[in-house]
């Protein structure tokens, strides 16, 4: 049904994949009760670049855009005019500089998605809403939770929702649908959330793989207009296709739909403001031959040429045609050298991902970009890849961004105080600062090193984190903090008896503590005061140790290592589950 309903769209046909065939091509599914898959193919786009591309491609044809501006009130001629009470223009206000001023116009249309009722009750203060806002949660993890080419999808999860668990830009994207919400500005993904979708990813994992909190690179929360049909009683009126509405001052509201639509959905919108606003356009609609700025050179080896001119890396030529297209020359054409023997251009703003610093020039030069959440949340996708990453970054983004325009140190330290609690709302802990990173051709000092290596003493001792923001991390320990565990085993252990030693104390030089010892033990180690003597037992007896008379060495790292995900969790407290009104399955629709 799914290749019929395609038609000539279809990418590949779907097929049925054996469970053998299944583990092979998704080797970390859970076999336990896996019967086979169901395979099918579905598109992917990087949404950020394409919003960005739609808008450089109306610039083009001769449209004026204007950033960071809000409609603060709308314009309607008096009784005494021909035609009282239609709308001529607006009020609205520069976010930036907070200068206000008057747009005059033929027509308005309303396309603000989830704050469409916004501007029609600022039209009509006794309108009804049409809109329900809903929030779909995810949660970025690490490449290796999927494969490159393949994801999964079910539609029937724990609660009845629908969760994907897709590769996504280079790391693995995991989330639910729609969930009624309340229209904020920068909706945050609540803490039981993620949780909830960390248990499900759990439920089609290998036991062998612990799926953890620290894991988690970035979490956010997005919100869809899904129309609400003002005759249904509940949220069955609730549905994914979009609808025009006319509203008696003459504003056009168009509201709902998804990305696949787009087209058709601004096809329809302006053929209707030609017949409201009486325009008389010079032809038909271009949509269907009209292609997008950075498509008309590209080519899918164009990549090739960018590595040969310029000396990139293939992670970075690869991302730069494929989200910029053949505007990659242009971004290319800023890039600073590297000065080192390869590659020779193409400074990364975060080690572990292909974006450069050429992308911030680009995007203020050409794309609009005026704060540093417009270039690593809306012009590239590092805050939605990862929250500590681009955090990381900050600091480079808005000095360049300082250079090209011309901010002062207070600016600069205001937009980096902006740009961090934006990022609050992409899943970084409270509290979170810049790491420190380093060039591989700085010089670095002995004892820089050998602090660095042990992890015990000087600078690396104090950078040790809080151990309450280790819950966050993806390492569970600390550099040298094994090690630490290891002294302090040794300085309680005993060596450990032969079975066949005399009295005198023969031994085979392993030591051990005995299992009466331990709880006090840990207890008294850095960061582990708040461990309970329930939990302690409870990690015990789930790990086998509970009857044991005595722990190794290796036994006593594991052991603290489970106690970390007992302590940390309980420094974020579980918040009561709200009961969901349920979105039925087909109406909440799936995949990105």
């Amino acid at each position: 049904m799914y290749d019929i309903l395609a038609g000539k769209e279809n990418m590949e046909s779907s097929y049925l994949m054996s469970k053998g065939k299944a583990l092979e091509a998704f080797p970390i599914l859970k076999a336990d009760g896996l019967v086979g898959a169901l395979v099918y193919y579905d598109g992917q786009h990087n949404d950020s670049r394409m919003n960005i591309a739609l808008i450089m491609t109306a610039v083009q044809q001769g449209a004026v855009v204007a950033n960071h501006v809000e409609v603060t009130e709308l314009h309607k001629s008096l009784l005494s005019d021909p035609h009282p009470g239609k709308l001529y223009g607006a009020r609205v206000k520069d976010n930036l500089t907070g200068e206000q001023f008057d747009i005059r116009a033929k027509g308005i249309i309303n396309a603000t998605g989830p704050f469409a009722d916004a501007l029609l009750t600022m039209d009509n203060p006794s309108h009804t809403p049409i809109v329900q806002p809903s929030s779909g949660i995810h949660i970025t993890l690490p490449n290796y939770y999927s494969p490159r080419t393949m994801g999964l999808l079910d539609p029937a999860t724990s609660d009845g929702r629908v969760i994907f668990f897709l590769p996504w830009q280079g790391n693995t994207i995991a989330g639910t649908t729609d969930t009624p919400a309340f229209v904020e500005k920068d909706p945050k993904a609540p803490e039981e959330e993620i949780r909830w979708v960390l248990e499900e990813v759990r439920r089609y994992l290998s036991p062998d793989i612990k799926v953890r909190r620290g894991d988690v690179l970035s979490a956010w929360s997005g919100l869809r207009p899904l129309v609400r049909n003002p005759n249904a009683a509940s949220t069955e009126g609730l549905v994914r296709n979009h609808m025009i509405h006319v509203s008696d001052s003459g504003l056009l509201t168009i509201a709902g739909g998804k990305w696949t639509t787009y087209r058709a959905m601004a096809e329809e919108t302006v053929d209707k403001a030609v017949q409201v606003f009486g325009l008389e356009p010079k032809s038909g609609c271009v949509t269907q031959s009209l292609r997008l700025v950075g498509s008309h050179g590209w080519s899918r080896n164009m990549f090739i040429g960018l590595i040969q001119r310029f000396g990139l890396e293939t992670e970075v030529a690869k991302h730069l045609s494929d989200n910029y297209g053949d505007r990659a020359w242009t971004v290319c054409g800023s890039a600073q050298p590297t000065g080192k023997s390869w590659p020779l251009y193409g400074v990364r703003l975060s080690p572990g991902y292909p974006f450069i610093e050429a992308e911030v020039r680009y995007a203020i030069h050409h794309e609009y970009a005026q704060t540093p959440v417009d270039v690593i949340a809306r012009r590239c996708r590092l805050s939605f890849l990862n929250a500590q990453a681009a955090l990381d970054a900050l600091p480079r983004v808005v000095d360049i961004m300082a250079e090209e325009l011309h901010w002062s140190k207070s600016r600069k330290a205001q937009e980096i105080s902006r740009a961090t609690e934006f990022l609050g709302s992409m899943g970084l802990p409270p509290g979170a600062t810049p790491r420190e990173t380093m060039s591989p051709s700085e010089p670095r000092s002995f004892i820089d090193c050998v602090e660095g290596f042990f992890g015990l003493h000087g600078h690396a001792e104090r950078r040790r984190r809080k151990a309450s923001e280790m819950i966050y991390s993806r390492a569970m320990f600390e550099a040298g903090e094994v090690e630490m565990l290891r002294d302090a085993f040794n300085g309680k252990a005993k060596p450990i008896q032969l079975a066949n030693s005399v009295e005198g104390g023969e031994s085979d030089g392993q030591k051990v503590v005995e299992r009466n010892e331990l709880f006090e033990l840990v207890k008294g180690l850095p960061g582990y005061s708040r461990l309970k003597r329930k939990d302690f037992d409870y990690v015990l007896e789930e790990m086998g140790y509970y009857n044991t008379p005595a722990v190794d060495s290796d036994a006593f790292v594991e052991i603290c290592a489970e106690l970390r995900e007992v302590i940390f969790a309980a420094v974020t407290p579980k918040k009561t589950k709200s009961e969901r009104l349920r979105i039925p399955v087909e109406k909440s629709g799936g995949g990105v």
